[in-house]
């Protein structure tokens, strides 16, 4: 083969489908109101797809490493889709999950090693690190497509507010990632073009960047400007204040399963 040993190096891992899955059946019972607790089926829908897209972001930079030279990405397992044979699934699967639960944000992962050494160019090393984050550009595309092609007609709202907060976390995901902060997709894109001195001076901070984004988003004025940006690029979306926050009331069950009032007019702010 032209790129991989094995042909079970890209089949398609039974866990991810299995998250396919969860993520189509989770989402038949909102549409349906099958559930008894809508709330329950619109966590597992967002979790099954912030899942889903966790590891749609982890393939996109492995198949872009691997078309720009680097071989050994099928013997990992990085082309199964399979979120356990990431490098850190902590840092990839379980904290962004945890983050979303408790605060409603996309925390980025980074997960798959790349032998770098193995891909010539500059460009082809920033194609890699862009592949992921375009990956969640794409994934806030498809779910606000109903919004900006005014399709939301006969959509039950529950199925609206749950696309709404996905594509929140994907928006949130996307922006995070393209911060040019060492450890961050952002940063891998500019890298290459840095001088060999520049970046043996940033290097000893990258397993830190993410901390640093986190840290100062604790900062109240820096957090209302971060969701300020997200919530100006999901209204050019179609998407409202008022979708995202009911997504979010709808996907933290636990509090009790809202009483959504009739849209009539309202504009939800943060």
């Amino acid at each position: 083969m032209a790129f991989d040993a094995t042909r079970g190096a890209r089949r398609v891992s039974p866990v991810f489908l299995a998250l396919v899955a969860i993520m189509a059946v989770s989402l038949w019972a909102i549409w349906t109101d099958f559930s008894a607790s809508p709330g329950f089926a619109v966590f597992l829908f967002v979790v099954s797809a912030w899942v889903v897209s966790l590891c749609l972001h982890e393939y996109a930079h492995a198949r872009t490493a691997l078309h720009s030279g680097d071989i050994s990405i099928g013997a990992k397992g990085y082309l199964t889709l399979n979120p356990l044979a990431y490098t850190h699934a902590l840092l990839s699967v379980v904290l962004p999950v945890v983050f979303v639960i408790m605060g409603g944000i996309g925390l980025p992962g980074g997960a798959v090693f790349i032998e770098r050494h193995r891909i010539q160019g500059r460009w082809r090393h920033s194609a890699i690190s862009a592949a992921g984050p375009l990956t969640n550009v794409l994934f806030a595309a498809v779910c606000t497509a109903p919004f900006w092609l005014h399709a939301l007609d006969g959509v039950p709202e529950h199925v609206r507010y749950a696309l709404a907060f996905l594509a929140l976390l994907q928006v949130s995901a996307a922006i995070l990632n393209l911060l040019p902060v060492p450890g961050l997709d952002g940063y891998g894109i500019i890298e290459p073009w840095l001088s060999y001195g520049v970046r043996r001076q940033i290097e000893p901070f990258a397993p830190f960047g993410l901390l640093a984004v986190f840290g100062f988003l604790w900062i109240p004025s820096v957090n209302d400007a971060f969701f300020h940006v997200i919530d100006s690029v999901l209204r050019v979306l179609g998407v409202s204040d008022w979708d995202t926050y009911w997504g979010q009331r709808l996907f933290r069950f636990w509090q009790g399963n809202p009483e959504i009032p009739d849209l009539g007019g309202y504009l939800i702010t943060r």
